[in-house]
C-alpha cells in the first residue's frame, strides 16, 4: 500500500479526507516513506524537530531509562531523570524561574500555567483576579482553557458554549497593522494595547496576560519591535499582574536563543516549554516558574491543583535530558543562529513570487504570508482554500510545509510556516526555496478556476 486513508485503516487520523504517505524512518531534515520517497522535512513535523531525525543518542537514553524505570507515580515518588531535567531546564530559563513541572504536551503547559496563575492569585488574597488577556490573532493550545486563550475561531466554533471569556487585545502583526511595524508605533505594536486592557478591566480582576514572544503560526512568525515586551513587562509589573510567557513554539532555541524573549532582556512570571525540549522523541512539555509564586502554594493547598498521569514521567524527561544535553555538546543554538541570516536571506527571494505578501521572522522560524493582491494586501476568500492547496502541492514536492488560515480577519488568510532543524545546510535550505517557489506555481494552476 502506497499511502493510508481512513476508509481503509483503522487509525483515526488527524484529517480524514486525505491519503497518508506511510512514513518509515528519518535522517537529519529528511524523511523516508515506504515507496523509498524523500521529503525534506521543512517544518520540524510540528515546529518539533529541532536536534534533526535519527539521533541515536536520544533514542538510547530512553531505551536505557524505560529498562531501568517506566513510570512511577508523581504524587508519591520523584527520580533521577525528572530532578536532572528540572535542573537542566532551571539553568537555561531566565531570572528566577527555576521551578518546573513536567507535562506532555504544550496545550496541557498553557492549561497548567493559567491555573497556576489562578490558584496563586486565591491563595495570595486576591481571589477577585481572574481574568485572563490574550492576544489576537493567537494559539495556545486544543484544551479547553488553552483554546479559550486562542484566537483561533475556525477550532472554537462548535464549542463556544463550553469555552471561558478571554479579554483580547490585537497582536504586534506589523503585515496588517496600520503603522506597518514603523515609529510611531500603533497600540498593537507599541504594547500600549496590552496595559490599556489592564486598565479598562481593572486590575484588581486580571490574573494573567499570555502571549508568544514571537508569533507563531498565527501571525506568521511576525516580530514585535524592540520596545513591545519592555512595555508589556512594565505594565504587568506595575498592576500586579502575571505575565506567561508562551514559548512552546518559540522556545528551546527555535529563534536563535533559548528563550525568544531574551533579545528583548525581560522576564516572564511563568513560562510554558514543549516541542522542541525533547525534539520530538517524546511528548513533553514544561511550565517553568518562580519559587516566589510556588512558595505561596506551598503555604497555602500545598499543590498545584492541576493532575496529570503522565507528568514527571521518567522516559519523557529522559528523552528532555538527552535532548537538552545534545543541544548543547553540539552547539546547535548556536548554530541555528549562526545559519538564520543566510535562511532569511535565500527566504526573501521568494517575495518575488506571484502571491507572495510578505516573508518574515527570526532564527529558523519563518512564515509566508500569502494574498490575493501583493499591493493592497487583501487576503483569498477563504473558499479558495489557497494555504491547503500550497501545503499540498508542496507535500507532492518533496517539502513538508506548516499552512495556517483565518490570520487576516478571523476567517480569511493564508500562511506557510518553515522551520527546518537546527542541523539544516545551506544546500538544504536553497532546495527548500527551490521546491516552495515550484509548488507554489502548481498552486497558482490549481486554484486558477477559484479566482
Amino acid at each position: 500500500m502506497t499511502s493510508h486513508a481512513s476508509s481503509t485503516s483503522n487509525v483515526f487520523y488527524r484529517k480524514l479526507t486525505r491519503s497518508y504517505p506511510r512514513i518509515v524512518r528519518g535522517e537529519g531534515c529528511w524523511l523516508f516513506d515506504a515507496q523509498g520517497r524523500r521529503y525534506l522535512d521543512g517544518c520540524g513535523g510540528a515546529f518539533v524537530v529541532n536536534v534533526g531525525h535519527g539521533v541515536p543518542e536520544i533514542a538510547e537514553a530512553m531505551s536505557r531509562q524505560a529498562g531501568r524505570l517506566g513510570y512511577v507515580n508523581g504524587t508519591a515518588f520523584t527520580h533521577d531523570s525528572v530532578e536532572q531535567l528540572a535542573e537542566e531546564l532551571a539553568a537555561l530559563s531566565p531570572g528566577d524561574l527555576d521551578q518546573v513541572y513536567p507535562l506532555s504536551s504544550g496545550s496541557e503547559a498553557v492549561e497548567a500555567a493559567l491555573k497556576l496563575a489562578r490558584q496563586y492569585w486565591v491563595e495570595a488574597g486576591c481571589p477577585g483576579k481572574h481574568k485572563v488577556i490574550a492576544l489576537t490573532p493567537g494559539y495556545h493550545g486544543n484544551t479547553l482553557l488553552a483554546l479559550s486563550a486562542s484566537a483561533r475561531e475556525h477550532y472554537q466554533t462548535y464549542f463556544h458554549e463550553w469555552l471561558v471569556d478571554v479579554v483580547r487585545v490585537p497582536a504586534p502583526y506589523a503585515y496588517r497593522c496600520e503603522c506597518r511595524g514603523t515609529p510611531p508605533y500603533c497600540p498593537a505594536c507599541s504594547g500600549e494595547a496590552v496595559e490599556a486592557a489592564i486598565v479598562r478591566e481593572g486590575s484588581a480582576t486580571v490574573a494573567a496576560v499570555i502571549a508568544e514572544p514571537v508569533g507563531g503560526s498565527s501571525t506568521g512568525a511576525s516580530v514585535p519591535p524592540p520596545e513591545y515586551w519592555r512595555r508589556v513587562r512594565e505594565a504587568c509589573t506595575q498592576h500586579s499582574v502575571l505575565l506567561v510567557a508562551d514559548e512552546v513554539l518559540t522556545g528551546a532555541g527555535r529563534t536563535g536563543t533559548w528563550s525568544a524573549l531574551e533579545p528583548y532582556g525581560i522576564v516572564p512570571d511563568l513560562m510554558t516549554l514543549g516541542k522542541g525540549i525533547s525534539g520530538g522523541y517524546a511528548p513533553l512539555s514544561a511550565v517553568v516558574a518562580p519559587r516566589r509564586l510556588v512558595e505561596v502554594l506551598a503555604g497555602g493547598s500545598g499543590a498545584l491543583l492541576h493532575a496529570q498521569t503522565f507528568s514527571h514521567h521518567p522516559v519523557l524527561c529522559a528523552a528532555g535530558v538527552a535532548t537538552l544535553r545534545y543541544l548543547r555538546e553540539h552547539r546547535l543554538i548556536e548554530r541555528c543562529a549562526e545559519i538564520a541570516p543566510l535562511f532569511h536571506a535565500r527566504l526573501a527571494a521568494l517575495r518575488d513570487l506571484p502571491f507572495v505578501g510578505d516573508v518574515r521572522g527570526r532564527g529558523l522560524l519563518a512564515g509566508v504570508e500569502f494574498v490575493a493582491d501583493q499591493s493592497t494586501r487583501a487576503p483569498f476568500p477563504r473558499s479558495v482554500r489557497f494555504a491547503e492547496t500550497f501545503a499540498q502541492a508542496a507535500l507532492e514536492a518533496g517539502l513538508v510545509v506548516w499552512p495556517n488560515v483565518g490570520q487576516a480577519n478571523g476567517r480569511d488568510g493564508d500562511l506557510a510556516m518553515l522551520a527546518p532543524p537546527f542541523v539544516v545546510t545551506e544546500s538544504e535550505i536553497d532546495e527548500m526555496v527551490q521546491l516552495f517557489g515550484q509548488a507554489l506555481l502548481a498552486t497558482r494552476e490549481r486554484i486558477g478556476a477559484s479566482l
